[in-house]
């Protein structure tokens, strides 16, 4: 397989926890690579402040299994516009506000309503045609475990607050450590996103920019489809391609 070949199957899976800097990256990957791009963790947002909205009560786990499964929410796979859409509406601002932060968990540890989302998720990757930077927590061993390319991309807690912090700038709230490191600690009791398993790649993002980290992801896409031996090895076009000036560092 030739990672620049723009008729070939090329499925990128990332997780990582919060503040590593998978999405912004991801979407930098997708760009260099011309591939659509997943963001899986919007989703399970967006089915929380469904189920806010409808009022759904968050701990029965039966009725935000229902939610989820009648969520009208439609996806975009574009990196350079994001689109969410629940019931028409755009979501993109209110999933990112602490009111959803603060009870996404509920639905993200439900398990049967993780199974429901993994089933779109793995048709947003066929509707893709198989060609498609994923991001999440569960990419590598449970939505596409046989995906051509897998990382976890990390970093070490200090680095990870920091970044959410810069990312969210006046808008950072006072429990912030409880939204980074407490949501991990919650999701990580019915998936594993703290390490890696047999077949993924672990990239440390900790001292690196944003640049570095996606040119580490784009060594290892490159690495695992074989194109060193053939002179395809260098990095893709990246011309006009550069990530915004604010999202320099992941």
């Amino acid at each position: 397989m030739n990672a620049r070949d723009t008729n070939a199957r090329l499925v990128i899976a990332i997780d990582g926890p919060s503040g590593s800097g998978k999405s912004s990256v991801s979407k930098e990957v997708a760009r260099r690579f011309g591939l659509a791009y997943l963001d899986t963790g919007a989703m399970y947002r967006a089915v929380t402040w469904w189920c806010l909205e409808s009022g759904v009560d968050l701990d029965d786990a039966a009725a935000v299994v229902a939610a989820t499964r009648s969520v009208p929410l439609e996806m975009g796979t574009d990196p350079d516009e994001e689109r969410i859409l629940v019931a028409g509406q755009d979501v993109r601002a209110a999933i990112r506000g602490d009111r959803v932060t603060d009870h996404v968990s509920a639905v993200s540890t439900t398990v049967p309503a993780r199974e429901v989302l993994v089933r779109m998720q793995r048709e947003i990757i066929r509707e893709s045609g198989n060609r498609i930077v994923a991001e999440g927590r569960d990419i590598t061993t449970v939505v596409a475990p046989d995906a051509d390319v897998r990382i976890l991309l990390t970093a070490s807690e200090a680095a990870r607050m920091a970044r959410r912090g810069r990312q969210l700038g006046a808008a950072a709230s006072s429990n912030l450590e409880a939204q980074v490191v407490g949501r991990d600690a919650k999701d990580s009791t019915v998936v594993n996103f703290t390490s890696a398993q047999d077949g993924v790649h672990l990239l440390d993002s900790s001292e690196l920019t944003m640049e570095q980290t996606v040119q580490g992801v784009i060594d290892l896409v490159i690495r695992d489809t074989d194109t060193a031996h053939d002179g395809a090895a260098e990095a893709p076009d990246d011309t006009g391609a550069a990530a915004p000036e604010e999202a320099r560092q992941p």
